[in-house]
């Protein structure tokens, strides 16, 4: 089974919280506020591992959590931060976000890696809060929770030059020949299941990736047959070679079938170079038949070429041209735009009020994130939650939305009771 697709649970680390502590050493009276903060929580990071080839790692672990800070302590202790965990993917990977559909990173080269997963800030000790009316504060901050999210893997293949055809056309026999790859190969349509990747060496200077995609029939960019499942692992390659199947009733209708639905698929697939091979020469009325068919696609300005891919006739010659013309084109330079970055959420100070059936509902990331890190156990910092609401222009919100005393408002995981 060719795994080229997953959906994993990310998480991050939580801060550790912060500590409410005083110096009580002899001889130093009035020691004051001592109280460390806590450590910051683990990030969740994809790295590139150029040695998988498939998501196969993600059928049986989908969730993945990295370490949370440790609390502050004493002494002005501060926590260590929580480990980041780092998740290795194949080259290829295409990162989205499984709610929103969003592309956040594309990792194609060894070593790279993209930020899932923020781990949540450490929460702050009573040391940081000491003012110069408040000498001894009594609060203190939980740590953040650490972002949490899915994500959906999507696997492209990296190969320099594709193989596409009809079913049975001869693109495994093909790859079988010239590389090390042994795909399965049987004489009837759709043999072949998954894509398999070979690496063809022609010279010491001279070697290139080869890929064959999986038989494509008309209609495989809506999602008939299998092409609809593989022609994303097309638009990796750089060149393609076009196989005819000599033995099929119209070989140029299977060619402009093939090309109709490259170009319905989008993703610039039409426009990729590509060098047309005839199969099969190796029987006798393939063999009488290439004179015409290398008449038409000259015509139509295609570069053609005959093969036997069982008995490799032509196909030492087909491959030099594949790498010529991968030569000559231009250096693909990846925008820095595209470089995979981290995008953090909506403005954090943004929030909304929602009327439910027993109470209110306010969302926002600021809010939740404040609520989460308030010790509600300690005086100063419910005060603190307070006065923040009432800066954020929360509390004016709330009234003029109508929440009345006694009513019930959550943040987060919160439930507060509203009072004057």
């Amino acid at each position: 089974m060719f795994y080229d697709e997953a959906k994993v649970y990310v998480k991050a680390g939580g801060g550790g919280d912060g500590c409410v502590a005083f110096r009580r050493e002899k001889y130093v009276p009035f020691g004051g506020p001592a109280g460390g903060d806590g450590g910051k929580g683990g990030d969740v990071l994809l790295c590139v591992d150029p040695h998988l080839n498939t998501l196969y790692r993600f059928s049986r672990k989908r969730h993945f959590k990295a370490a949370r800070g440790e609390h502050g302590r004493g002494k002005n202790q501060h926590g260590a931060y929580g480990a980041d965990l780092r998740v290795s993917v194949p080259p290829g990977t295409v990162v989205y976000d499984a709610g929103s559909g969003e592309s956040l990173g594309d990792l194609t080269e060894a070593g790279q890696e993209l930020v899932v997963a923020r781990g949540g800030r450490g929460g702050k000790g009573n040391a940081r809060f000491v003012t110069s009316t408040n000498q001894a504060p009594r609060i203190a901050e939980h740590g953040e929770p650490g972002q949490e999210r899915w994500l959906r893997l999507e696997l492209k293949l990296l190969a320099d030059v594709g193989v596409v055809g009809v079913p049975n056309a001869g693109k495994s026999t093909l790859l079988a020949a010239v590389t090390a790859a042994h795909p399965k190969i049987a004489p009837y349509p759709f043999t072949t299941l998954q894509p398999n990747l070979g690496v063809v060496v022609l010279d010491d200077q001279t070697e290139f990736v080869l890929a064959d995609i999986p038989g494509l029939i008309e209609g495989a960019s809506e999602g008939k047959g299998l092409g609809h499942e593989f022609l994303r692992h097309i638009e990796r390659t750089r060149v393609l070679i076009h196989l005819l199947d000599g033995l099929s009733a119209d070989p140029l209708a299977d060619f402009a079938a093939i090309n109709g639905e490259l170009a319905a698929f989008g993703h610039s697939l039409a426009q990729k170079p590509q060098l047309v091979a005839l199969n099969k020469m190796d029987m006798p009325d393939v063999r009488a038949r290439w004179p015409e068919v290398q008449a038409a696609l000259e015509a139509q300005g295609h570069l053609a070429m005959a093969i036997s891919a069982l008995t490799r006739e032509g196909t030492r010659e087909l491959l030099y041209r594949a790498a010529q013309m991968l030569a000559e084109l231009p250096e693909e330079v990846v925008a820095e735009e595209e470089l995979p970055v981290f995008r953090p959420g909506e403005d954090e100070e943004l929030f909304t009020i929602e009327r439910e059936e027993d109470g209110w509902r306010v969302r926002g990331v600021r809010v939740e994130r404040l609520a989460a890190m308030t010790v509600w156990n300690l005086d100063e910092a419910v005060r603190r939650f307070q006065r923040t609401l009432e800066r954020m222009g929360l509390a004016a919100a709330l009234e003029e939305a109508g929440v009345q005393p006694g009513d019930t408002v959550r943040i987060g995981e919160r439930e507060l009771v509203w009072e004057e």
